[in-house]
């Protein structure tokens, strides 16, 4: 990426937290990363983990932080075809962010109305 085009000015050309959130943001991405920090997963585990997410919306996230560089898919020929999701060393770079974020999701959870579900 040409650093001339990012800057910590985010009025300009594009904004660090922006392009951070271009990447990460979302409703699924930040917790996919953050399952895949205990290791690699097959698609059918994030089903099993999500289920209330759609096999489309699932497959379209997983290959946007593929392209991204953040999410490695390795596809084994076999049959039936296995198809493996882990962090990329540039992915891995995330681990302290997304695991800030749980911690300030832990310890604010009582600001909010929702009920959460700590691992």
């Amino acid at each position: 990426m040409n650093e001339l085009l990012i800057t910590t000015d985010c009025s300009r050309v594009i904004c660090p937290v922006e392009y951070a959130f271009d990447l990460i943001g979302g409703k699924w991405k930040g917790v996919l990363l953050y399952h895949l920090i205990d290791g690699t997963k097959r698609f059918n585990e994030f089903r099993k983990i999500y289920p209330n997410i759609s096999q489309r919306i699932l497959t379209l996230q997983l290959r946007d932080l593929e392209e991204a560089g953040i999410v490695h898919r390795e596809v084994y020929k076999q049959v039936p075809p296995k198809v493996e999701y882990s962090l990329t060393e540039f992915g891995k770079t995330l681990i302290p962010i997304i695991l800030m974020m749980r911690d300030w999701g832990i310890a604010h959870k009582e600001h909010f109305s929702i009920k959460m579900v700590t691992n």
